[in-house]
C-alpha cells in the first residue's frame, strides 16, 4: 500500500476543507475521523458571509447548504435591545449538514476518508491509533476541533483558569412562534458570566448555544437544564424562546473550552488547523471561518513549501488571529459583565455602524 502524502486527523470543516484543497492538487490524502457517522457537533451553527464565500470556492453553494438566511444581529441585555444589519447575508445551518457536504466534497476530490479510526497520538511524523496501527506520511494536519488531543495542550487565558468556560447546546423544535421571534437574525442574550446565542437552521429548529462560566452552572447544581430554566425566568426575551423547548431532549455539553487561546508553534511537517490552532470566542460567530481560513492557508503553504512550510504557516496564522481574537475577547468580557452589558447594547443600538465594524473586524483573513 502506498503511503499517503498527507494524513489529516479530523473530518470536521477544517480537516475536510484541507482534504479538498490538497486532493484537488493531485496529492494522495488520507482523512481520518473517529466517528463512524457524521454527527451534529455542538459548535459552529452560524456561517458568516465570508465563510459562505469560502465554501463557494470549495464547491459548496448556498442552495446545497439550504440553511436559514441571517441578515441581522440582535443583542439583549436586561431591558436593553439592539438590532443591526450584518455586513453581508449569513446563514444558520447544522453541523451535520455542513460536515456531510464537506466530507462528500473531499471524497469526490479524491481523498480517502476512513471512519471509526481513533487517532491517539502524533509522534515522529506518524499517527498512532487506538487499535495499535502506525500511519506515516510526509505531513500531518491536526484538525480535531474543540476536543483536546494528547500532547497538544491548550491553556485558557489566565482570567479563565479560576472559573473555566463550558459550552452548552439545546435544540429548540421548529415552531411558528419561534420563527416569528427569531426570524432572520442571530441573537445574543447577555447575562452575568455568560451569553446564549440563538439562530434558526435548515429545518426551522433553533440552535441555542451557551458559553457560560462553571461558577454559574454550579449555582444551578451543575444541572444544565436547571440553568436554562433559571435564565429563562430571569431574562424574559430568552424565556419567550425557551417556552418552545422540548425538555425531554438532552442538553449537550463540552467542558473547559479555552476560548481566546491560540498558538504560533508547530514543527516541520505538522499543520494545526481550526480549533487546534486557536479558539475564537463563539460570540464572534467565526469558528467556522477560522476552520476554513486555516485550511485554505495550510493548503497554500503546503503547495509552496511542503511540510517544511508548517512553522511559518503557524506563525502567520497566529498573527492573522491577533486582532479578531482581541476584539472578540473584549466584546465577550463586556457582554458577560452586568455593569457593562447594557451600555454595550445601547451603543450598538445608537451606532449600528460601530456594530457592523466589529462584525467585520472579527473575521479571519489568513492570507
Amino acid at each position: 500500500m502506498t503511503a499517503p502524502d498527507a494524513i489529516i486527523v479530523g473530518a470536521g470543516p477544517a480537516g475536510s476543507a484541507a482534504a479538498i484543497g490538497l486532493a484537488r492538487g493531485g496529492d494522495n490524502i488520507l482523512l481520518l475521523d473517529r466517528a463512524r457517522e457524521t454527527g451534529d457537533a455542538l459548535c459552529g451553527g452560524f456561517l458568516s458571509w465570508q465563510t459562505l464565500a469560502r465554501l463557494e470556492m470549495l464547491g459548496i453553494d448556498r442552495a446545497s447548504l439550504g440553511g436559514q438566511s441571517v441578515r441581522f444581529v440582535r443583542l439583549f441585555a436586561g431591558e436593553r435591545r439592539s438590532e443591526t444589519m450584518l455586513p453581508g447575508e449569513a446563514m444558520g445551518v447544522s453541523r451535520r449538514r455542513l460536515d456531510s457536504l464537506l466530507q462528500a466534497a473531499a471524497v469526490a476530490a479524491g481523498a480517502d476518508l476512513e471512519r471509526g479510526v481513533h487517532a491517539t497520538a502524533i509522534d515522529e511524523g506518524a499517527v498512532q491509533t487506538r487499535d495499535g496501527a502506525t500511519l506515516a506520511a510526509r505531513s500531518i494536519f491536526l484538525a480535531t476541533g474543540k476536543h483536546g488531543f494528547r500532547g497538544f495542550p491548550r491553556e485558557p487565558a489566565g482570567w479563565q483558569r479560576g472559573d473555566p468556560v463550558i459550552g452548552l447546546r439545546l435544540r429548540l423544535p421548529a415552531h411558528p412562534a419561534l420563527a416569528r421571534l427569531v426570524g432572520n437574525a442571530v441573537e445574543l442574550h447577555l447575562f452575568d458570566r455568560g451569553y446564549a446565542g440563538l439562530v434558526r437552521q435548515e429545518d426551522g429548529s433553533g440552535n441555542l448555544c451557551l458559553a457560560v462560566h462553571k461558577s454559574r452552572l454550579d449555582e444551578a447544581n451543575s444541572d444544565p437544564a436547571a440553568l436554562l430554566l433559571s435564565l429563562g425566568n430571569a431574562l424574559p426575551r430568552l424565556g419567550e424562546r425557551l417556552a418552545h423547548a422540548d425538555w425531554s431532549r438532552a442538553v449537550d455539553a463540552i467542558g473547559h473550552v479555552p476560548y481566546g487561546w491560540r498558538t504560533a508553534e508547530s514543527a516541520p511537517g505538522l499543520f494545526r488547523l481550526g480549533d487546534q490552532a486557536g479558539v475564537i470566542p463563539s460570540l464572534a460567530g467565526e469558528g467556522m471561518g477560522l476552520a476554513l481560513a486555516s485550511a485554505d492557508a495550510a493548503v497554500a503553504a503546503w503547495r509552496h513549501g511542503g511540510g517544511d512550510a508548517a512553522p511559518v504557516f503557524q506563525r502567520s496564522l497566529a498573527a492573522a488571529m491577533t486582532r479578531p481574537f482581541a476584539l472578540a475577547n473584549l466584546v465577550w468580557r463586556l457582554g458577560e459583565n452586568p455593569r457593562t452589558a447594557g451600555g454595550m447594547t445601547r451603543a450598538a443600538s445608537l451606532f449600528p455602524s460601530l456594530a457592523r465594524m466589529v462584525s467585520h473586524a472579527t473575521r479571519i483573513d489568513s492570507r
